[in-house]
């Protein structure tokens, strides 16, 4: 039996998480924090955190699972870089996941996206589109930059320089080394991201539409069960999933 604390109880993941959880045998739910909670005065009890926080709390929450040697699964999304790079040396000392959508439907999205961006080769112009609810707080979506990060790996081009968040204005013509990234928000959309492959006379699209918060949070609990089995170092839902 795996012990978990789910930190951001309170929001929509965290509330997903603890609905999710029964149907998980072999996990257990020993803590549930939330803002104004006290996540040392529980984490001993825990074999893996799973934090749903925010980007602002996730490195102090990594923090008190390297001092606890508890296994971190996180899915804040929204970091600054010196936060990646903190939480990343601390991956140095206990495992962690770190994936940007932690659904079955999006990882295999993921892959789809490398491998259309490898046979289309670099005539096609890409694009990337992703919809959440007016309350989303950060964009693009983690999930949108992934794809975005994917495309640019595959082009070999760096992603802070190829990506172009919407365009305004006489931009001139679309250059072959950008890649769009666009993000619409709205109502209670829980998450649609779509890949454009556009060439002349032919058109790719790869899109993946949630339509329920249970399939990320059954996909966190996945990994929560996973980890604790693993090495210190990072992995993503890729690992999990046997995808790569």
């Amino acid at each position: 039996m795996t012990r978990i604390i789910i930190t951001g109880a309170k929001g929509r993941m965290g509330k997903a998480l603890s609905a999710c959880a029964p149907s998980h045998s072999q996990l257990q739910v020993v803590g549930q924090i939330d803002v104004g909670d006290d996540l040392s005065a529980v984490i001993a009890g825990g074999d893996a955190v799973i934090d749903f926080s925010s980007h602002s709390a996730t490195l102090g929450v990594a923090q008190l699972c390297v001092q606890h040697q508890k296994a971190l699964v996180i899915g804040t999304t929204g970091h600054y870089d010196t936060e990646v790079f903190e939480i990343k040396k601390l991956a140095e000392k206990i495992p962690m996941v770190w994936a940007s959508n932690y659904s079955t439907g999006v990882n295999t999205l993921f892959w789809l996206t490398r491998k259309a961006a490898e046979i289309l080769g670099p005539d096609f112009d890409l694009e990337v589109v992703e919809m959440h609810h007016r309350l989303k707080r950060d964009a693009p979506s983690g999930t949108a930059k992934s794809l975005a990060e994917i495309l640019a790996q595959v082009r070999h081009l760096q992603y802070n320089e190829a990506a172009r968040h919407g365009r305004e204005g006489i931009v001139g013509e679309r250059t072959p080394g950008e890649i769009g990234v666009h993000s619409v928000r709205g109502g209670d959309v829980v998450g649609d991201h779509t890949v454009i492959f556009a060439n002349v006379g032919e058109r790719v699209e790869l899109t993946h539409k949630a339509s329920s918060r249970d399939t990320f949070a059954n996909g966190a609990l996945r990994a929560a069960a996973w980890v604790v089995q693993q090495k210190p170092g990072i992995y993503d839902m890729q690992d999990v999933l046997g995808l790569k």
